[in-house]
């Protein structure tokens, strides 16, 4: 037996090893998947309030995730991430009943809908403890050197969740009630609370605790290249449809699919490159690949290349969280791991909540084009701040 033959066992038990935790942000985004393509329609249609209270309903979710990013790498850090992630299946738990609630409470349109946001901001809350918490639990059950992979295998069950949550809500939706979908989300929470019961925790790093700002400020750095790639995928999936009606092409959805199979491809191909090459490194190519992508779809003459742009920019997004994650965990002591991955969180949930405003102004004045443009160029910008941040490493 050669000396190599026992290295892919071992890759293979650490992969199992992630995957069991990640597991729970598997049935998180699987739980905020499944209602958000009908809550619009639920909200303007059903209840009868406007496209603006409706896009407020699904946006306050965000907003609560965003909000949340101190407490959870609080409580993952001071309590343990088990117990985070608890919390969090709790959480889903609730919001599956208050949609529920909402449901039947349909024909008092003002309570249903506050039920429902009160739902929406637990769901939220959730996300952000389950994000923070399974990301700090991995990282420490498969040691820092793995920090990459983490991220990676988190990002594919994130993104593989939604994918799946979103037409089965429909579905259900359709073929049985919009109640339904309540209970769903309350049974799935149940089945992950049980699984995580036996679970063995790790036990709470002791040292330093830093306070949250103090990690934001450490992280934030690396934190901002990630705003300025994450900013083409805002840009992406809020304006990919308007941008395909201006041009008077049909088929919008599969921009948004070519994106999502090419992020997922290129996190299952390339996972292990951060550790080979370096977060900066890899960082600076997938942030040029992205800005390629977004400027093929400026410039596309035709449906194909905008397709092609799409597959390209998630193919190159796909690495710069973990590659510039890797990074920027390096700069907070263990003990405050939960603290520094929930304030790296934040930067790419600002990049959501900025893209919609920025780019939709720029529209307005320029055309739906331009903003693939804009956000091109706001990637490139990331490759050069990540080359000064590659520099000053070395230089220490």
């Amino acid at each position: 037996m050669s000396a190599h033959q026992p290295a892919p066992a071992s890759t293979l038990s650490i992969t199992l090893q992630i995957l069991s935790i990640v597991f729970y942000t598997f049935i998180a985004f699987l739980c905020i998947g499944l209602p958000i393509a009908v809550l619009p329609g639920y909200v303007h249609d059903q209840l009868g309030f406007s496209a603006v209270i409706a896009g407020l309903t699904i946006g306050l979710q965000y907003l609560a995730t965003l909000l949340s990013r101190p407490m959870a790498g609080r409580v993952a850090d001071g309590q343990g991430t088990k117990r985070a992630i608890t919390y969090g299946l709790i959480g889903i738990a609730a919001s599956g009943a208050l949609t529920t609630a909402s449901a039947l409470t349909v024909e008092l349109p003002l309570l249903s809908l506050l039920v429902l946001l009160a739902g929406r901001v637990l769901l939220g809350l959730a996300q952000g403890l389950i994000g923070v918490a399974t990301l700090s639990w991995g990282i420490g059950a498969v040691g820092a050197e793995n920090t990459a992979r983490v991220i990676s295998w988190n990002g594919v069950a994130s993104y593989g969740a939604i994918a799946i949550g979103a037409p089965l809500g429909v579905m259900l939706a359709d073929q049985v009630n919009f109640a339904s979908l309540g209970l769903v989300l309350t049974a799935l929470a149940a089945l992950a609370l049980l699984v995580i019961r036996n679970k063995p925790s790790l036990p709470v790093v002791r040292g330093e605790r830093l306070p949250f700002w103090a990690a934001f400020g450490r992280v934030a750095p690396c934190g901002v290249g990630l705003t300025l790639a994450s900013i083409g995928y805002g840009t992406l999936t809020t304006f990919v449809t308007l941008f395909y009606l201006e041009q008077g092409w049909s088929g919008a959805a599969w921009c948004l699919s070519a994106f999502g199979v090419c992020f997922i491809i290129s996190r299952l191909l390339f996972v292990n490159a951060v550790n080979r090459f370096g977060g900066y490194q890899v960082a600076m190519a997938c942030m040029a690949t992205e800005a390629l992508g977004l400027a093929l779809l400026w410039l596309a003459p035709n449906p194909a290349l905008a397709l092609l742009g799409a597959g390209l920019a998630g193919f190159g997004l796909s690495l710069v969280y973990p590659a510039l994650g890797v990074e920027a965990i390096k700069q907070v002591p263990v003990s405050s791991r939960g603290a520094g991955l929930g304030a790296y969180a934040v930067f790419f949930d600002l990049a959501l909540a900025i893209s919609g405003p920025l780019m939709g102004a720029i529209a307005v004045h320029l055309g739906y084009a331009w903003i693939f443009c804009i956000a091109a160029l706001l990637s490139l910008a990331g490759v050069g701040l990540a080359l000064t941040l590659s520099q000053r490493a070395r230089a220490h």
